[in-house]
């Protein structure tokens, strides 16, 4: 079993539980990959625009190492629209030293999302589709800076 560390982040006591999670959203923090941030300071980049905490319910940090963000049972804050139903992994990296969509993820950090999206498939059975924020209907951006779909298919 996969662990998974708690850094302290504090989720939203007003939030109702998700009625159902079908789907698991991968993100990337872009950042640029000497940037080693985690869960503590994402939620304080989140609060700082008035979020109420951390958006993703998972970070995987440059070493593989899993942090836990916001409570995975609640609503997450990471793609517009489709919160209700998804689950929000984000892998720290995901652009180059100008700000540009670059898969710079290492391989602890890809081993990891393999290993962490397994558990939750398990945990959540309704799970039919795992996808990156750029996939989403109306999302214009890189997120995560690699083809999550694709990737998944690779895998032995």
């Amino acid at each position: 079993m996969l662990e998974i560390k708690s850094v302290g982040i504090v989720s939203p006591r007003n939030s109702k539980p998700r009625k159902r999670t079908t789907c698991i959203a991968v993100h990337c923090s872009a950042t640029a990959p000497e940037q080693d941030v985690g869960a503590r300071e994402i939620d304080r980049w989140h609060r700082a625009q008035g979020w109420a905490c951390i958006g993703y319910h998972f970070v995987i940090r440059r070493d593989g190492t899993v942090e836990a963000g916001r409570n995975p049972e609640l609503p997450g804050a990471h793609v517009a629209g489709h919160n209700h139903y998804t689950l929000g992994v984000c892998m720290v990296g995901g652009v180059d030293a100008n700000g540009k969509p670059e898969n710079n993820f290492t391989p602890a950090q890809f081993a990891t999302l393999a290993g962490l999206l397994t558990e939750l498939r398990k945990e959540w059975p309704a799970v039919t589709e795992v996808k990156g924020h750029r996939d989403f209907p109306g999302v214009k951006k890189a997120c995560p800076s690699f083809d999550v779909r694709a990737w998944i298919k690779s895998l032995p």
